[in-house]
């Protein structure tokens, strides 16, 4: 089978979506003309973005034997994908209390903005949070609209409500780990085992292996090929994130549209740092725990901290970890080429997997 082009899937994804929130906005803002403020974040917010699940479910469905000429309603699908992602991002950078994404004013902090410059009553900040958390939670909601007006005969499987149950389900459990982690007090010798963990659930099964099992399942896959997305699609999902960890870090800020080491300055315990800490001698080892936990760092703890990185190996020690994956979802490309997916197919799958793991943002 071949597959669309990605270009063509985020077109008709940013269609569907263009569409669905604009109904929802004219909806609210005919009841209040509030209604704006809570809806231009989102649509600005879904507007961009590089729609990595929604081409992994799109591709899934196709992979899976679905045809999106005869079934255009796999646009809504991997657009309610986006839209859980889009309320995932809201609340993370709540969570985080992040200041920016994608080079713009985080969504809680353009609601406080709101509350600041328009003269409200009480406090800004607590308004940004709550109207956020609101946010989110509506995206949510509009994720499972979107979804019900896939039209796709297989859309309400069993099956396909399992993948879809496990997506949202998994991406929870993977956000209270990352929580858990970052403040528990685990011992320096587990910090990489229990980063693999966070890394799994919050991102390699949500952002890829997950979306083209959801769309295979919509499509009405047998277990093999569903078994076989997911042999490709979980070692690359591991590897996205073990390279989001060295931009965590080393990420030039103008690219990436967050500050320069700012995984380090909100004290994440990632792969990157589990291995500079095995790495590092017990004094220096010492030193990186304390500043990670530190509520506040100086910039001159940051520098220091990231040429510790450094001189650790580890930086070199995730470029292998990253190219180990890499070679292992590689592999599973010839599983998928058995199971019929053509040479541009191929291709078409190769360069999203160069897209997620070969980047600078």
């Amino acid at each position: 089978m071949s597959l669309t082009d990605p270009s063509d899937v985020r077109r008709q994804v940013d269609a569907a979506l263009r569409v669905g929130l604009d109904s929802t906005s004219s909806r609210f803002t005919a009841l209040s003309p509030s209604a704006e403020h809570l809806m231009r974040p989102i649509l600005d917010f879904t507007a961009s973005g590089k729609r990595i699940r929604a081409l992994a479910a799109w591709w899934g469905f196709e992979i899976a034997g679905g045809s999106a000429e005869a079934h255009p309603g796999i646009a809504n699908a991997a657009a309610a994908v986006e839209l859980l992602h889009a309320a995932a991002l809201i609340h993370d950078d709540v969570i985080d209390a992040s200041d920016t994404r994608r080079g713009a004013p985080s969504v809680h902090r353009q609601f406080e903005a709101l509350h600041r410059n328009d003269g409200f009553a009480g406090d800004s900040e607590h308004f940004g949070i709550a109207t956020a958390i609101v946010a989110g939670d509506l995206c949510l909601a509009l994720s499972e609209e979107f979804w019900s007006m896939t039209g796709l005969p297989d859309a309400t499987s069993p099956a396909a409500l399992e993948a879809r149950n496990d997506l949202r389900r998994d991406v929870m459990f993977g956000q209270f780990l990352d929580i858990y982690v970052q403040d528990a007090p685990v011992p320096a010798a587990e910090v990489t085992d229990r980063a693999w963990e966070v890394l799994t659930y919050k991102t390699a099964k949500y952002s890829v292996e997950q979306p083209f099992a959801v769309g295979a399942s919509i499509a009405g896959a047998d277990e093999a090929v569903i078994d076989a997305l997911r042999a490709f699609a979980l070692p690359l999902g591991r590897a996205f994130q073990l390279r989001d960890d060295e931009l965590g870090v080393f990420g030039d800020p103008e690219v990436t549209g967050k500050p320069a080491g700012d995984d380090l300055r909100q004290g994440k315990k990632t792969v990157l740092v589990g291995h500079t800490l095995e790495a590092l001698p017990e004094g220096e080892r010492d030193w990186f725990v304390s500043a990670l936990a530190a509520e506040r760092k100086t910039a001159e703890d940051i520098a220091r901290m990231t040429d510790l990185i450094r001189s650790s190996g580890a930086l070199e020690r995730m470029e292998q970890l990253i190219a180990r994956e890499v070679a292992d979802s590689e592999a599973a490309l010839d599983r998928l080429s058995e199971l019929g997916l053509d040479a541009e197919g191929h291709k078409v799958l190769r360069g999203y997997a160069q897209s997620l793991t070969v980047r600078s943002s």
